[in-house]
């Protein structure tokens, strides 16, 4: 029997990028409505809960999956290559035969950036973590909804790229 790298890699690629993904749904489909019926029902707890105890945990766990399932994407595309050169290089610069998975993975990389440069740090003024004043929290909860619902759109497209590689588009 013989070790498979390739196979390590993909496999934990899919079960980070699960977590992400999912932890992208959640939040779009699920917390964000939650936060808003919380907000509204005047006799309920409110949003602090949520605010307070999941949502700092769950984005920890949404940024740190987001970073795995590219390094391990990153590391896939590297290993799988069976052409001369770097299967990283030939993905990112839309070369046959990595022209599908390579625009998977720029979507992916996007959606990354998403992450960390527009979600997490104003998350962090929306939570308290660091400090912003009213009009700064105003401005922070319209990019991070703006960034994470084109994350969620991205998501689409990006998931069939990423499939397509091994099973080919359906159209």
């Amino acid at each position: 029997m013989e070790f498979n790298l390739w196979e390590i890699e993909v496999w934990l690629h899919v079960l980070a990028g699960i977590t992400w993904i999912g932890l992208l749904y959640y939040f779009n489909f699920i917390q964000v409505p939650a936060v808003a019926a919380a907000t509204a029902d005047s006799d309920g707890p409110g949003p602090a809960a949520i605010s307070k105890y999941i949502a700092p945990r769950a984005l920890l766990w949404f940024r740190w999956a987001a970073l795995v399932t590219w390094l391990t994407g990153a590391a896939a595309l590297e290993t799988m290559y069976g052409g001369e050169g770097s299967g990283f290089v030939a993905a990112f610069t839309l070369a046959e035969p990595m022209r599908i998975i390579g625009i998977g993975a720029w979507l992916g990389t996007i959606m990354l950036f998403n992450v960390w440069v527009l979600i997490w740090p104003n998350q962090k003024k929306l939570l308290g973590m660091v400090p912003a004043t009213d009009e700064e929290k105003a401005s922070a909860k319209n990019v991070a909804f703006m960034a994470s619902r084109t994350n969620t759109l991205l998501s689409i497209p990006m998931l069939m790229c990423m499939t397509a590689q091994g099973h080919g588009l359906p159209f």
